[in-house]
């Protein structure tokens, strides 16, 4: 399938959640992608939103072609960091996947309203949660085009 990336251009995967456990196991299902990416992580939403601006120890950073994004975050939690990305015209093309442990229904419809572009609740046992996984590896990075990212 076409993503709109070749192999010399690894897809950029934004990473944002503060539990190293749940870090640990998305990068290791990742491995298995059927597609090259390369996997950034921020750990709160001040991280995240300095990669995106490519500020303090993110200057440079590459613009990402999918960000996972939990909700709950230290510094600045995650439903402002999607307001954000999506009220910033340089970044609101990025599809954003949420991917918490919250299945509040304020918070699904918060979410859509910022235009996320998919809502998914981690599952809490380890096999869910790398089905959830791998699912978002078989659809945003092996089915779905993403859109170009913008010129520098």
């Amino acid at each position: 399938m076409q993503t709109g990336h070749d192999s010399a251009n690894p897809i950029q995967v934004l990473l944002v959640d503060d539990n190293p456990g749940d870090t640990r196991l998305t990068m290791e299902a990742f491995k298995d992608a059927k597609v090259h990416l390369t996997m950034h992580v921020a750990k709160d939403g001040i991280e995240a939103t300095e990669f995106l601006m490519g500020e303090g120890a993110f200057v440079g950073s590459p613009r990402p072609d999918l960000i996972l994004l939990d909700l709950n975050l230290p510094r600045k939690d995650g439903r402002e960091v999607l307001a954000e990305i999506k009220a910033n015209p340089s970044l609101k093309t990025i599809p954003v996947v949420i991917l918490t442990t919250s299945a509040a229904d304020v918070d699904i419809e918060r979410s859509y309203m910022h235009h996320a572009n998919c809502y998914i609740s981690k599952p809490v046992d380890l096999e869910g949660f790398l089905t959830v996984v791998r699912s978002i590896d078989d659809f945003w990075l092996s089915v779905v085009k993403l859109p170009p990212g913008e010129a520098a």
